[in-house]
């Protein structure tokens, strides 16, 4: 390889993915830059335990090794990832019949902080109420719904990117989130209801 490990860490994702084309050494760096990104969402987006989530990002970095040379630079390299990641994740679910399990004590609250920034006052309920009962409203959420506002407010994805990733106009990602949001607070006042 000709360029030192400081300068791979420093390049551009495409600079990279060049490179890797090249010499397939470089592919490494890439691999290195996502892997605690893509367990972390993989973990957010499924619950499955350490080892699957590891099984899974291994078939996640062997699909994009393999189709590294038809990656769609029109994309951001983050955004075609994610979207293999999340497709690889989706496979996993369908062939192992595993189903979301609800997001960790620091996603619920750091998901319920960003909810709350973007709401209404009138429409808020109770913070006590909503971080006890965070995975239970999740749980009551459609998949679409629940996998935006992962995108949007645990991996801080922007518009462009969740389009790219869901393969979606912006503006239906635009309605998706809205929707979402007013899904979490029926959801909740539904749950609230019912105590």
């Amino acid at each position: 390889m000709g360029k030192t490990p400081q300068q791979c860490r420093e390049m551009r994702d495409a600079e990279l993915v060049s490179l890797s084309l090249e010499n397939e050494d470089y592919f490494l760096y890439l691999m290195e830059r996502y892997e605690k990104k893509l367990l972390s969402y993989i973990s957010k987006i499924s619950h499955i335990n350490l080892d699957e989530a590891e099984d899974v990002l291994q078939e996640v970095f062997i699909k994009v090794f393999r189709n590294l040379a038809s990656f769609d630079k029109s994309l951001s390299f983050s955004a075609w990832i994610y979207r293999i990641t999340r497709n690889e994740t989706i496979s996993h679910f369908r062939k192992n019949k595993v189903y979301y399990n609800g997001l960790n004590q620091e996603e619920n609250e750091l998901l319920l902080n960003s909810l709350e920034s973007e709401v209404d006052t009138a429409q808020e309920l109770d913070n006590k109420f909503l971080e006890k009962n965070m995975g239970k409203v999740l749980d009551r959420l459609d998949n679409k719904y629940r996998e935006v506002l992962v995108l949007k407010y645990l991996e801080e994805k922007d518009y462009k990117e969740i389009a790219d990733i869901l393969k979606k106009p912006m503006g239906t990602v635009a309605i998706l989130l809205k929707r979402a949001k007013e899904n979490f607070y029926e959801q909740a006042q539904k749950i609230k209801m019912e105590f």
